[in-house]
């Protein structure tokens, strides 16, 4: 399989003239469903009506005042099923790209060096936040403009969280990425990299040593597997080693490595769309995609699954992996498959894939990436022992104000939600910086 593009590169979006020859098409709802549908509130409506009337620095106010994150927004959301979904403009032709011109703007401000956001005064309360990802990112942000002191704890060497370790560069570079986190830095965030919060009632005692609120954002950094116990299976990864070790600068060295290999990747969302897409452009010989249902019930996004396919992925479906085959040196030489049938929904609302009998067969593979889903880390309740946590270790809150089991200590993201998109972690921070403000105010929340 040939390498098929610059791997560290983004595709290059609008640019100014274009986002507002894209806006020009816009019919200025009075009541925009584009901005109904945005989880973040970003408000598409009122910003391209801004870029419209030619107010370019009023419009990408809107989106940094509302979203932190809305250039990495406009670069990964599934704008299609969101802010695009309910356009009126789909009536006499196609959606306004919301997506595109939200990230033109960002950008725009980047190249002029616009400071949109402002800054309250200097209130006396510290608060902590636990986790840089995208719900830590923007809750640490509504609360810098208040005024409030926020510290940023991280237990990786960078902040982002999954939209740095978890994304390939193609599609989210890091050049990108920094130029966003500039804009939470000049809030006067302190960030602090390397510093885990863990160990027994680590993320609680931040409000014994003079923080006065914290924000758990944690992510989800455990795997889920195909078999409880591998050992130590040569060739065998998870989605989240694999896709980090994209982001560790060593780009080379895992090229390399995977020069000439058969690799397979099992599962069916947007994590191994990202994994076998990237595994493609590595140049390998050949990528195969295990999914055990079938090509219209794959979670992933429409467009990410045609992307895998014009990338030269081939895709097995219906198929159900069972087992490794390992050789006497203990390497991956292939997957034991068998073959499935769609039956009745389950709880998901999709029809559940029924093994077939005695339709076991091998697809041989030198390299396995498992990226059928992510989870809590098994210790993170440690991290919180007096939080209410549920059976799958999410931390539990009241949906409103992002509140845990214990005073002081609030939640969100995928710590909360399970895996979900950026711009819904996003908006959790957001509703958590509101809660944790009411809190401190004495309200009830």
């Amino acid at each position: 399989m040939k390498k098929t593009d610059d791997f560290t590169c983004m595709t290059k979006g609008f640019d100014l003239d274009q986002a507002m020859a894209e806006a020009e098409r816009c019919l200025l709802c009075y009541d925009a469903p584009c901005s109904k549908g945005c989880p973040a509130e970003t408000d598409p409506g009122t910003f391209i009506r801004k870029l419209r009337l030619k107010n370019v620095t009023g419009a990408i106010r809107t989106i940094k005042e509302n979203n932190i994150l809305g250039g990495a927004c406009g670069v990964l959301c599934p704008a299609s099923r969101l802010c695009e979904k309910g356009c009126c403009a789909s009536g006499i032709g196609r959606p306004i790209e919301i997506g595109k011109i939200q990230r033109a703007l960002v950008e725009h401000s980047w190249t002029r060096n616009l400071q949109v956001l402002e800054k309250s005064a200097a209130r006396n309360e510290k608060i902590a936040v636990v986790g840089s990802g995208p719900a830590g990112l923007s809750c640490a942000a509504e609360l810098a403009k208040e005024g409030y002191g926020v510290t940023l704890f991280e237990a990786r060497p960078e902040p982002g969280g999954v939209i740095r370790y978890g994304v390939p560069s193609y599609r989210f570079d890091l050049d990108f990425l920094e130029r966003e986190l500039a804009d939470l830095k000049a809030l006067e965030v302190e960030i602090r990299c390397n510093e885990p919060v863990e160990g027994q009632g680590g993320a609680e005692k931040l409000l014994q040593t003079g923080y006065s609120a914290v924000f758990l954002a944690t992510g989800l950094w455990g795997t889920q597997r195909l078999k409880a116990d591998t050992g130590q299976i040569g060739g065998l990864y998870t989605s989240v080693e694999f896709l980090a070790s994209l982001r560790d600068q060593n780009l080379a060295q895992v090229r390399q490595q995977l020069a000439g290999k058969t690799v397979t990747v099992v599962g069916g969302g947007s994590v191994a769309m990202d994994c076998a897409e990237a595994a493609a452009k590595l140049g390998v010989k050949d990528v195969h995609l295990v999914y055990r249902r079938s090509f219209s019930l794959m979670p992933a996004e429409k467009e990410e699954r045609i992307e895998v396919l014009d990338a030269g992925v081939h895709l097995q479906l219906l198929n159900q992996p069972v087992d490794f085959i390992v050789n006497d040196k203990g390497d991956i030489q292939g997957v034991k498959l068998v073959r499935t049938c769609l039956g009745e929904p389950d709880s998901s609302g999709r029809r559940s894939p029924e093994a077939i009998p005695d339709s076991e067969w091998v697809l041989e593979t030198d390299i396995v990436i498992e990226a059928i889903g992510n989870q809590a880390l098994a210790d993170s309740p440690q991290w919180y022992p007096n939080v209410q946590v549920n059976e799958q270790r999410l931390v539990q809150v009241d949906s409103d104000s992002g509140q845990t089991s214990v005073a002081g200590i609030f939640a969100g993201g995928d710590i909360v939600r399970g895996p979900a998109l950026v711009v819904e972690a996003v908006q959790d921070g957001k509703i958590a910086a509101r809660g944790i403000m009411k809190y401190l105010a004495g309200k009830d929340v």
